[in-house]
């Protein structure tokens, strides 16, 4: 287990704050003002991230893509966000956020970074589903949970791609999940990696929490039942894209806590898998 390695690593983490495409503060108070309890305005948003012309230009170019095809051009952060709502224009920000660090960092040649983000998005629409159908917690944070569920395995083939080639070849020798063979590596996984760095740009435990448990919800202190949707909607998405037993039986053993079907599960998954918005939210980040 390479202790030295991974407390050196989690140092580096909050400092990963200087590396997003814009100021870090944004992400906070945008929260605020997009949470359901907040009366901030339409105005009150688009002030916050006019504040950074550059991410005005970058939101205004993702709201008049394809991907959303609106009927007329939005020229304002606050237009964008009457048309599209409020916590799409928070999940753009996210997006470019996270899209943005690839920027200062060479990737690992066999990292695919379309791949990702079409697991990161399909998972999400997965959660948004379940916690529609099950009724546990907020849809919309449920799919912003599901979109960045993996950003820690990112942030190691960014700052670590020598340790990241190490883990994908462990995984692959042993025929493990990812999960364990991080921790089998370094004692343990992306999802933690991930909650530190989200916790560092000041986002909710509501969002944090279930991307650091989503390989263990039943440890969660606080939001088991969000980490077990994360959980079974990537288990879902692997069942579907990888046809690996594993993941079959995690799902059987995940549904009965959300009171739900395997089949049924199986068949959010697949229609989902269908859907031509995957394609287009990976082309609009390359």
């Amino acid at each position: 287990m390479n202790q030295d390695k991974i407390q050196a690593f989690l140092r580096e983490l909050p400092r990963m704050r200087d590396d997003l495409p814009y100021s870090p503060e944004v992400l906070g108070k945008l929260f605020a003002q997009t949470g359901d309890s907040s009366m901030a305005s339409l105005e009150d948003v688009g002030k916050t991230v006019g504040k950074d012309q550059g991410l005005t230009t970058r939101i205004l170019r993702v709201a008049n893509s394809a991907y959303y095809g609106l009927q007329a051009e939005v020229v304002s952060v606050s237009r964008a966000a009457a048309v599209l709502g409020m916590h799409e224009i928070r999940n753009i920000v996210l997006t470019l956020g996270v899209n943005g660090l690839t920027a200062g960092y060479t990737m690992p040649d066999d990292f695919d970074l379309a791949e990702y983000w079409r697991h990161q998005f399909y998972v999400g629409m997965i959660a948004r589903e379940v916690s529609r159908v099950t009724e546990v917690g907020k849809s919309d944070i449920m799919f912003t949970a599901g979109l960045l569920h993996d950003i820690g395995k990112l942030i190691v083939a960014l700052r670590r791609p020598a340790d990241w080639a190490a883990i994908r070849e462990l995984a692959d020798e042993e025929g493990i999940p990812d999960a364990e063979a991080e921790d089998e590596y370094w004692g343990l996984d992306h999802a933690v990696i991930g909650a530190l760095v989200l916790k560092s740009w000041d986002l909710p435990p509501a969002l944090v929490e279930p991307v650091n448990w989503h390989h263990a919800p039943e440890l969660s202190p606080g939001h088991s039942n969000e980490a077990t949707v994360i959980c079974l909607a990537d288990c879902a998405a692997h069942a579907v894209d990888d046809d690996d037993e594993y993941f079959v039986s995690r799902l059987q053993a995940l549904c009965p806590d959300l009171e739900m079907e395997l089949d049924e599960i199986m068949e959010v998954a697949e229609e989902l898998a269908e859907s031509k918005d995957i394609e287009q939210f990976v082309r609009l980040l390359a």
